[in-house]
């Protein structure tokens, strides 16, 4: 006589979830991440940017300054002491030679006046400047002297990332910041007044149409980690994948704001005076390629 037996219902293996024992490449709970849970992000880099070379240079220009002054008092009086007392006046006229008999060229024109030759303005200092942000945030500017120090100058300007790289695309590109002179009496004006990158606030202007204002801030954490990311790079634009920057961004609620965009080029920083900078960006590629210039004025 045959007998049937009904079977019995046997749950399917669940690949994420283990019937046996736990084992040490199990994790606990049977399941490789938590429900609705995306796994951390990378650890940010490392920061190793180093101070700008200008301030070691301010420190031992000062001391340097110091002890020349000293010297140079020592050896005045010591020439005082030392020379003989006149009976009578004397009248002395010193000649000095000319260019002319020193066999010196004159210089001309064209070599006083500051020049472009070969995409570097004569008597210009070589800066590293860089544009990036979020396409939908705004644009910041961060000046360095070096590709691998800390920034010297970090502005925020009233402009989308993504705008100002469409402005890129023309040929000429003129940003002017203005800033206003303190009132005569008024903290910090005259002597000992603030330097001009060492404005707050800017007005700013992009091939003359007023775009709102610019802001410099302190370099945050996550402006650090875009120049660390970038210090090897001198020259390109690209963009910065968001795993890669570390989460970077996230402490400013832009976490779904994408990648980050960059421009960064070499830049000839030429000072007309206390009131008056500017920034000429040097082509790589001759004179090819799109032109800006940022003006920094105080009026």
């Amino acid at each position: 006589m045959l007998r049937y037996s009904t079977p019995q219902h046997t749950p399917p293996m669940s690949p994420l979830r283990g019937n046996g024992p736990l084992t040490p490449r199990t994790p606990i709970g049977g399941a490789l991440f938590p429900d609705n849970h995306l796994p951390p992000p990378s650890p940010r880099p490392p920061i190793t940017l180093t101070a700008p070379p200008s301030s070691k240079k301010k420190r031992r220009r000062g001391a340097s300054t110091r002890a020349g002054s000293l010297r140079a008092i020592r050896a005045v009086r010591a020439l005082f002491r030392s020379l003989p007392i006149l009976a009578s006046p004397t009248a002395c006229r010193l000649s000095f030679p000319h260019h002319s008999s020193l066999g010196l060229p004159r210089p001309s024109s064209r070599a006083r006046a500051s020049a472009h030759h070969d995409g570097h303005v004569s008597g210009a200092s070589r800066t590293t400047g860089t544009l990036f942000g979020h396409r939908r945030a705004r644009v910041t500017l961060a000046v360095q002297e070096t590709p691998g120090s800390v920034p010297i100058l970090l502005l925020e300007l009233a402009m989308q990332t993504g705008r100002f790289m469409q402005e890129m695309g023309a040929e000429h590109l003129r940003v002017a910041l203005e800033c206003d002179k303190k009132p005569p009496g008024a903290p910090g004006a005259g002597i000992g007044r603030t330097r001009l990158l060492d404005e707050p606030l800017w007005t700013a202007y992009v091939n003359g149409r007023k775009i709102g204002y610019a802001v410099r801030r302190e370099p945050t954490e996550d402006d650090l980690t875009v120049m660390q990311l970038l210090r090897t790079v001198s020259v390109g634009a690209g963009v910065l994948p968001s795993d890669v920057m570390g989460g970077a961004g996230c402490a400013q609620g832009q976490a779904d704001a994408g990648d980050l965009a960059y421009m960064r080029a070499r830049f000839d920083r030429v000072v007309g005076s206390r009131d008056s900078e500017s920034l000429y960006m040097l082509n790589p590629d001759g004179n090819n390629g799109p032109e800006l210039s940022i003006f920094f004025i105080r009026i």
